[in-house]
């Protein structure tokens, strides 16, 4: 016997499903990742063409980074980029305030748990970077290339705050095979087909 689907309806005639939408975005930093903003900040959707239909983030970036996030209206694609079982690479180009070396570079491979307030409850959390490496450096600064295999709230900040080093940029390069590329700050586009067969090649990993 076959159970009776869900139908919605609006006057009376039945409402299609919209279309899957897959966009890839620039985002700049100062930008925030949420629909409206009470403090009357710039989002991320201020940045979308007119007439586009409702997508959401997969995933976050904070006020303060930058760089490449995905915007859907397909759901289960989202939960699946951002499942932590899913173990997407993502890289990041990140800017410190000190040269690092190769001590550096162990101990964010190696991770910490940072000390959080005494009166929180939550259990400690292991903080660490799959891999990280040196790009260049001047005579006080450095950009890594940090790249994490999970996703846990503010993981970078927290974990080379808890290492004493002050992140003066972040941006987010890549999130499994897709990257920035030549996308413009503040631009977004549409995935190409051959984008999402990758990323989704990558996810039945």
């Amino acid at each position: 016997m076959r159970l009776p689907q869900d139908r919605i309806e609006v006057d009376g005639a039945p409402l299609d499903k919209a279309p899957p939408i897959y966009l890839i975005l620039n985002k700049p930093r100062g930008v925030v990742t949420t629909a409206s903003d009470e403090k009357g900040r710039a989002t991320v959707y201020d940045l979308l063409e007119p007439g586009v239909p409702w997508v959401g983030p997969v995933g976050r970036l904070d006020k303060a980074s930058e760089g490449l996030l995905l915007l859907t209206n397909d759901s289960g694609w989202a939960a699946k980029i951002t499942d932590p079982a899913s173990h997407l690479d993502k890289k990041y180009h990140v800017q410190i305030d000190c040269v690092a070396d190769a001590d550096l570079l162990a101990r964010i491979t190696r991770g910490c748990a940072p000390e959080g307030d005494s009166m929180d409850s939550r259990p400690v959390e292991h903080l660490r970077a799959k891999s990280a490496r040196l790009l260049r450096h001047g005579d006080k600064h450095s950009w890594l290339e940090i790249t994490l295999d999970e996703g846990k709230s503010r993981q970078i900040r927290r974990l080379l705050e808890a290492l004493q080093v002050r992140v003066l940029r972040l941006v987010r390069v890549s999130i499994g095979p897709l990257d920035l590329g030549n996308l413009k700050k503040g631009s977004a586009r549409r995935l190409t087909p051959e984008e999402k067969k990758a990323i989704d090649r990558d996810l039945l990993q």
